[in-house]
């Protein structure tokens, strides 16, 4: 089974077992973190967000991203900028698709009153 969940401004597929890597989330090594934006899991898609669904992930380490090189020029005016960047990122391993069934309390026949 597989969702897609939004985090960071991004919308991520995402299947029990990947290792995802988002922009920086609060959280440090080993510490379980859920995803409540949920938008779609298998052939259910939410309107807009599936109702009692949660995704659960393992922070695996927090760090830094590749450095992207930022170069601005303007032609025929000696203008040249070079800068860098790197991004702060999580990585992340999910662990448990819940569903919005398997999240609704079942409804007991035996407590009805006759």
């Amino acid at each position: 089974m597989y969702a897609v969940i939004k985090t960071g401004g991004k919308q991520y597929k995402v299947a029990s077992g990947d290792v995802l890597k988002i922009e920086k989330i609060a959280g440090e090594e080993g510490n379980e973190v859920v995803f409540n934006e949920v938008l779609a899991i298998g052939e259910t898609v939410g309107k807009p967000l599936v109702k009692g669904a949660s995704v659960k992930a393992k922070v695996i380490k927090q760090a830094k991203d590749e450095k992207i090189i930022v170069f601005k020029k303007k032609r025929r005016h000696n203008y040249r900028r070079k800068n860098g960047h790197r991004q702060l990122i999580t990585l992340v391993k999910i662990t448990d698709i819940v569903s919005a069934k398997a999240a609704a309390p079942k409804a007991s026949t035996e407590d009805k009153g006759e």
